[in-house]
């Protein structure tokens, strides 16, 4: 059966058409674009425009043409992946870099999900089918701390948490320059890139996306911060950062300084996050887990602090 009914979730309220529909079925947005183009897809019974604005309640009904293949997760070790906490409700890993949180089309490499399947951890069936339990996600080049709900009850719980902003999310992150003011909120709407897809940007349209930083240390050349989530947007710290033109040192992609880069070693982004507290699902009792830095991250650190 190619044809699906999808309700439209909160979490796309406002969303163009052709990206809600490429993030609920796991397509290129080129794909989704199609699709509309050709009149596959219908909101509500009528026909739609790719550019069409998604309102939650609202049901697509799609003509795929063809299936579209589920992503599995493939259960592999994950060299590097600890468990920092771990009870019937939640797992918490500590995730290392180069490590996807779950499968998604053109990543072939380790993910969260897989590494957990691996060494046995029964995980929440709610969610996605490639991505089930789920509840938040890093970079593939962002370590550190994140959770995977066990049970059904905990991925209902956590991701209420998530909407309703009660989980703290801790970052540390060293970028360029000095901050000005050395602490401070960066309230900027993110979407994505005007024109590089595999980007994210401030944009006047994009969804509310709020960050509060505060120095830490100041080096000849960066800045030490801790960083504080308010939303959770792809990319928002790197976006915001970048967009106050103090970039995460070795975030090439939103231009840092690979001459800096370089001379710290940093083959991927300073950013790292330290901390994760939420209330545990079945008991109300505020869990705090938190993280070491890993070693490429504690080197680089250590080059700015002796000016090497």
């Amino acid at each position: 059966m190619t044809e699906r009914l999808l309700p439209v979730p909160e979490g796309l309220a406002g969303e163009r058409l052709d990206v809600g529909l490429s993030r609920l079925l796991g397509l290129s947005r080129a794909r989704a674009a199609d699709l509309v183009a050709s009149g596959d897809v219908l909101i509500d019974g009528r026909p739609a425009g790719k550019s069409d604005r998604l309102i939650p309640g609202s049901v697509l009904q799609v003509d795929l043409k063809e299936p579209v293949p589920v992503v599995a997760a493939i259960a592999e070790p994950v060299p590097g992946m600890t468990v920092l906490f771990d009870d019937d409700d939640v797992v918490v890993v500590d995730k290392p870099v180069g490590v996807a949180a779950h499968p998604s089309p053109g990543w072939s490499g380790p993910t969260v999900i897989g590494g957990l399947a691996a060494a046995g951890y029964r995980i929440s069936t709610s969610g996605a089918a490639e991505r089930q339990g789920v509840v938040h996600r890093l970079d593939v080049g962002t370590t550190g701390v994140m959770a995977v709900a066990k049970s059904e009850a905990a991925y209902t719980s956590l991701k209420a948490q998530f909407r309703d902003r009660t989980v703290d999310k801790t970052y540390h992150a060293v970028v360029q320059g000095h901050c000005d003011p050395l602490s401070g909120t960066i309230d900027a709407p993110i979407d994505r890139h005007p024109t590089a897809d595999y980007k994210w940007a401030v944009v006047s349209t994009g969804k509310p996306s709020i960050t509060h930083y505060d120095t830490l240390e100041a080096f000849p050349h960066a800045s030490l911060l801790e960083v504080h989530l308010e939303t959770g947007r792809t990319h928002q710290i790197r976006v915001h950062m970048a967009a106050l033109r103090h970039p995460c040192v070795g975030d090439l992609t939103y231009g840092a300084d690979p001459a800096l880069s370089a001379r710290l070693g940093l083959a991927r982004q300073w950013l790292h996050a330290v901390g994760l507290a939420f209330d545990h699902p079945a008991t109300g009792e505020r869990v705090l887990v938190s993280s070491p830095y890993p070693k490429d991250l504690s080197t680089a650190l250590d080059r700015l602090r002796t000016g090497v």
